[in-house]
């Protein structure tokens, strides 16, 4: 796993998370990391993005005039 060092934090930030992180009963290095994995999560904006670019590399189905063969198959009876 990697390792990240944030260097000139101000006092008053660090103080604060380290009060939430203790209302929420664990330490400030995992309350760091949830933040961390929470703001690393896609948008929905990316995930439309993401489906829109692989829907577009999908082939799109040949379109077929079902009446069309229908009529042909009876009329060549």
């Amino acid at each position: 796993m990697a390792q990240v060092i944030v260097r000139n934090l101000d006092d008053h930030v660090v103080e604060s998370l380290k009060r939430i992180a203790k209302a929420r009963g664990h330490s400030l290095e995992q309350e760091l990391r949830n933040i961390l994995i929470e703001a690393a999560k896609p948008t929905h904006a990316d995930l439309l993005a993401e489906a829109r670019r692989v829907r577009g590399m999908t082939p799109r189905p040949i379109e077929v005039d079902i009446e069309a063969i229908v009529r042909e198959g009876r009329d060549s009876r």
